[in-house]
């Protein structure tokens, strides 16, 4: 089941085009990560997807309602955290979901069960003004899945998380797209995190998709590291990245690696040594964004 499907939107302003064909789906309880380079198009996207702004051109489909002709249903099962989580700094974490709680007529129970799940049951009364930065966001969470959306869009979640804050976070996702079967979209700076949360990633270039799943580029892009006695009969090998006089980066599978290996033993060089690496998410960032 689609939960969420965009279809080939563009964005203008003024004359200056912001995105360009942006289409993609999420799956019910999949978690798809969105990432690019700073200007590129992401929060955009996000608030065009929350109704927040209009497409100039394409469609927002939310559980099957058009949010164009059917906003309220559309957005009715969507939560949503956008960088820093809106909060009473000098009410209670509790009184502040009593707050969304009273809008969307939720009983005390669902509030306590929410609670215990972001943990945060022994703080809960405290003012949030004395809640550190990663409990702010737990409460963020809390506020966002109040009212059992089946989809989850977060912008930045982590940015100011110290390691374990992070690790508290990305755990409660991936407790959330598992248990509750819910969608999550997330954009994050974060490349490390999302390749560990997300089943797929968008990477999105000056308003392009320029990949439609990263991970199972990452997946398939084996990396290897050689030592030679000489890098110079290399100068034009596609698939080969010169370190140094001594030292390639070669990407391929194991059947390339075979043939690179025989290719180089009849040029008379020798091989020192074959170290397999794995190209990161990060790698593949770099190498599409042009090296930004």
């Amino acid at each position: 089941m689609k939960v969420l499907e965009v279809k080939n939107i563009d964005k203008f302003f003024g004359k200056k085009q912001i995105l360009k064909d942006i289409s993609f789906d999420i799956e019910e309880g999949e978690i798809l990560g969105f990432v690019g380079p700073n200007g590129s198009g992401k929060t955009t996207t996000i608030k065009i997807i929350l109704g927040l702004q209009q497409a100039s051109r394409g469609e927002v489909f939310i559980n099957g309602n058009n949010i164009k002709d059917n906003y309220e249903n559309a957005i009715r099962k969507v939560g949503a955290i956008v960088e820093s989580p809106d909060m009473y700094m000098y009410l209670s974490g509790l009184e502040n979901l009593k707050l969304v709680a009273n809008y969307y007529n939720i009983s005390h129970n669902e509030i306590e069960r929410v609670v215990e799940f972001v943990g945060l049951k022994d703080r809960i009364k405290d003012k949030v003004s004395k809640y550190s930065l990663g409990m702010r966001q737990r409460l963020g969470i809390a506020q966002a899945i109040l009212n059992k959306p089946n989809l989850l869009i977060v912008d930045e979640p982590t940015n100011g998380l110290d390691p374990s804050g992070i690790i508290e976070f990305r755990n409660m996702l991936k407790e959330l797209a598992k248990k509750e079967k819910m969608s999550i979209f997330i954009s994050s700076h974060n490349l490390a995190e999302i390749e560990n949360i997300c089943d797929k990633v968008l990477l999105l270039k000056e308003g392009k998709i320029v990949s439609s799943d990263v991970l199972k580029e990452v997946e398939n892009n084996d990396k290897y590291k050689l030592e030679l006695s000489s890098t110079l009969k290399l100068k034009k090998e596609a698939k080969v990245e010169i370190i140094d006089d001594n030292y390639i980066y070669y990407l391929g599978n194991k059947e390339d690696i075979a043939k690179f290996i025989e290719t180089l033993v009849n040029k008379k060089i020798k091989i020192y040594s074959v170290i397999k690496c794995k190209e990161s998410l990060e790698d593949i960032f770099i190498k599409k964004t042009g090296g930004k």
